[in-house]
């Protein structure tokens, strides 16, 4: 034993003073690599869908229901589990449902607060008692516990669990506990939970999804493109916040960003109704035609659709000159208009602009932001910055999220490795150095870091700010995968050809086994097990596309959360389960509401297809957790070696 080693057992003796305490901690953990592994959820490209996200949240994707027919069978009817789990989904919503139709509401609460004692002792099984015991509510552990553990000691079992049921009523506390039963089941039926980027953008939640994985037991995060472009806004780039406010116009929710994260669009609305009061912006129509929507409304919010798409195109422009590291000189678009003619050169094709009004572009210098667009940004880049709420949120993806991750087998990430057209990786010059592979994704998010966190070098904080555009937009973003954002093609020409943004070369060759497995062993995962799971493509189903790939080692889980897709896709996403028997791919059905789902009692349509079942049932010590606790296990197997030879001295206790 070298020194070193020896200096580490010390360490650990201050933890564990004694044979007993060590030898102690070595049979919970070994006990512990023969529980079975826990359930792992995996959501894509959410992109604001917040109703919808929480319920799949809530409902596991289909795991509460699968544990409600295996606690029960068929001994209650279909109607009866429906009622119960959406209780176990809404449990407050729907008590009060329940409190004013049900005649004997005693009753009731007996029947209701057995049956989820039973699927409560279901969920928690799989887990040691000291992690439940983490998860139990704190106003009810104790009952909790003893109502969901066996009691050998307790000769008349049903009589004790009974007089605990009938006190709760008694006292007044069903309401509460019901509560508290129901959200405990949400937490134990998923134990850790996989986000493959893009929270933000087209929906109207991102904050409320934001505020909800916070708060989340166990989450992490692959960034998605839209989630870098507004880590860009919150850093206080300016290209970026223009994306980010155009696209809230787009689809119609600036009052997200008003109402949710307490950004002042005044300057900007004041801007584009005097500069666009004549002009009707009729290419810059929003997405969102809802019933809530005024005609003044609408008028406003298309008016500053122009204007900050306008201001977006002169930013990146600027950005592209001071960056031709970046070679995006072909998106330099408004220095090819004729500001006569009202026609543009692309490609060395001439098309005429659908929308001919610029009173803000310059044609001897386009990209030069008047000095009315300049105070817009600055009071617009005030407020993201100042934005304690986006702030917090920002630092979490950072906290909890990467543009890639390995976990247990599994490589996530939200787009594509850039590949070759012969499944090469495609490598990549930036700031005078090459990269490819898994070291292009490292270099672009030690970059996205030093953008948002960089205080005293000023110049590496605008290099990692202009990379989270880059990440956002770039042909060779791992994230974003396509030749161009043909965001001014689409606003501005007419013809479809022209639109079109073609996909990496990855998106062909996902379905050859040899790439597939290059580009897992890349990233340090066995092919001979390993799955890459990403989103960002929608699946289109409708035209019967399928999300399984490469016979099931790699899977798009983009089926379409965000309505804006859903009538492409033709479904309402996918998500997958990863429990200790396999792993399950769900395609949902389009969610009405929060309010059809309680009243109604209408979970989500969803199909499974299993896409792997295991072998033998997978326990904790096949996982990435398990190897840590195997680790753990060899160390103090070393240090109760060092004891019983006298080289460390036990401590009283």
């Amino acid at each position: 034993m070298n020194d070193l080693e020896l200096k580490y057992l010390k360490s650990i003796a201050n933890q564990y003073p004694t044979i007993a305490a060590a030898s102690t901690e070595i049979i919970n953990l070994q006990s512990i690599l023969n529980l079975p592994k826990g359930t792992e959820h995996f959501l894509s490209d959410i992109h604001g869908a917040d109703e919808q996200f929480l319920h799949v949240l809530k409902n596991g994707s289909g795991s509460v229901i699968r544990k409600i027919n295996d606690a029960f069978g068929n001994t209650l009817s279909s109607r009866d589990k429906k009622m119960l789990a959406t209780l176990i989904y809404y449990p407050e919503q729907k008590i009060e449902i329940v409190l004013k139709e049900e005649d004997n509401i005693e009753d009731w609460y007996k029947i209701t607060l057995h049956r989820l004692i039973q699927i409560s002792k279901r969920v928690a099984s799989k887990y040691t008692r000291s992690k439940v015991r983490k998860a139990l509510p704190k106003d009810f552990a104790y009952i909790i516990e003893e109502l969901i553990t066996e009691k050998a000691e307790v000769l008349d079992k049903e009589g004790y669990y009974n007089e605990i049921i009938n006190t709760i009523i008694r006292i007044g506390r069903a309401k509460d506990f019901i509560i508290a039963l129901s959200k405990l089941i949400q937490r134990l039926v998923i134990d850790h939970l996989h986000i493959i980027g893009d929270i933000f953008d087209r929906g109207p939640g991102p904050h409320i999804i934001m505020d909800t994985l916070i708060d989340y037991h166990s989450v992490d995060i692959q960034w998605g493109n839209h989630d870098v472009v507004w880590m860009g806004a919150a850093s206080g780039h300016l290209a970026c916040i223009a994306n980010v406010v155009r696209i809230s116009a787009k689809y119609g929710h600036l009052d997200m960003l008003e109402e949710g994260y307490g950004i002042n669009l005044i300057p900007l609305a004041t801007f584009a109704m005097n500069i666009y009061k004549d002009d009707k912006c009729e290419c810059f129509y929003i997405n969102n035609t809802s019933e809530d929507y005024s005609d003044k409304e609408l008028e406003i919010d298309n008016k500053m659709h122009k204007a900050i798409a306008v201001i977006q195109f002169k930013l990146e422009g600027q950005l592209i000159k001071r960056r031709p590291d970046f070679a995006m000189e072909n998106r330099l678009l408004l220095d090819k208009i004729d500001f006569e003619t009202n026609k543009i050169i692309i490609d060395k094709k001439e098309y005429s602009l659908l929308d001919t009004n610029f009173p803000t572009i310059d044609p001897k210098d386009p990209y030069k932001l008047t000095e009315e667009e300049e105070q817009v940004m600055e009071r617009l880049k005030s407020a993201f910055k100042k934005c304690e709420k986006l702030q917090k949120h920002v630092r979490f993806l950072f906290a909890k999220g990467s543009l890639y991750k390995v976990y247990n087998s599994n490589l996530l990430y939200h787009g594509c490795v850039p590949l070759n057209e012969d499944g090469s990786f495609k490598k990549v010059t930036l700031f005078g150095k090459q990269y490819y592979g898994k070291a292009w994704y490292d270099f672009l998010d030690n970059y996205a870091r030093k953008g948002y966190y960089s205080l005293d070098d000023k110049e590496e904080r605008l290099k990692g700010q202009d990379i989270m555009w880059y990440i956002w937009s770039n042909e060779n973003s791992p994230v974003f995968g396509k030749t161009k954002m043909a965001t001014f093609e689409r606003y501005f020409l007419s013809d479809k050809k022209i639109h079109c943004e073609k996909k990496n070369h990855y998106y062909v060759l996902i379905e050859d086994e040899t790439v597939v497995n290059r580009i897992l062993e890349e990233f340090g995962v066995d092919s001979s097990i390993g799955h890459i799971i990403n989103g960002h493509m929608p699946v289109e189903q409708k035209k019967g596309e399928n999300p399984i790939k490469c016979n099931g080692k790699l899977l798009i889980i983009d089926g379409g959360f965000s309505k804006a897709y859903q009538a492409k896709t033709g479904i309402a996403g996918y998500t997958l389960i990863s429990n200790s028997v396999g792993l399950r791919l769900v395609s949902h059905e389009p969610f009405e509401s929060a309010e059809d789902a309680i009243v109604n009692e209408k979970d989500i349509h969803s199909d499974t297809t299993i896409v792997e079942s295991f072998s033998y049932r997978r326990c904790v010590g096949d996982t990435d957790i398990g190897k840590d606790l195997m680790e753990k296990i060899k160390e103090l197997e070393a240090l109760l070696k060092a004891y019983r030879m006298g080289v460390l001295i036990e401590k009283e206790t």
